[in-house]
């Protein structure tokens, strides 16, 4: 058998040189989904056949975006009224696309119901939504560490492989010197 030296040594030097791919720090390692980044804020979403009111809640402010349903343009120029839990808001003038209506404290935890009244022009529907407030979760998880018992696979792979490639190595050597009759 003619076993190539460069070929051997090519595949020794990979090996040994590749590197399982390890995640650094923050990265996920378990079966559990990735942790979301960031706070996501509770919202509502109210649709008519006329306009798409998506409201936003950041503590007592509620930002509001109101787009018409058939193009998704934002609607401006717009009066909007909330009833949130049976109390009634009007909303301010926010930027350019956008309208506020400031609680005066930051709703409880559940799910209040939510009705918006909006009037653009000539236009004017009644929308329905809820919104849906949880209690906050946040768990400090511990940060994946390696032990030694997930590298100790590696270690024995790699140990095998050099192995098999000095014998293989030393199979080569003693079969060319049989061959050119010299004494190995």
């Amino acid at each position: 058998m003619n076993f190539p030296i460069l070929p051997a040594a090519l595949f020794a030097a990979a090996i040994l040189v590749a590197s399982p791919a390890w995640a650094g720090p923050g990265h996920d390692h378990g079966d559990a989904a990735p942790a979301a980044v960031g706070q996501a804020l509770p919202r509502f979403s109210a649709v008519s056949e006329t306009f798409e009111l998506v409201g936003v809640l950041s503590g007592k402010q509620i930002t509001l975006y109101l787009d018409r349903f058939a193009d998704n343009s934002p609607v401006r120029g717009a009066q909007i009224e909330l009833e949130i839990g049976g109390a009634k808001f009007k909303a301010e003038k926010l930027g350019v696309d956008e309208y506020e209506v400031v609680l005066p404290e930051a709703p409880k935890v559940g799910v209040l119901p939510v009705t918006a009244t909006v009037t653009a022009g000539n236009e004017a529907d009644l929308l329905a939504g809820e919104l849906d407030i949880h209690e906050e979760s946040h768990v400090d998880e511990a940060a994946h560490t390696h032990s030694w018992t997930e590298y100790a696979g590696w270690a024995v792979a790699g140990i095998a492989a050099l192995g098999l490639l000095g014998w293989g190595g030393r199979r080569v050597i003693h079969a060319r010197s049989v061959r050119t009759g010299a004494a190995a």
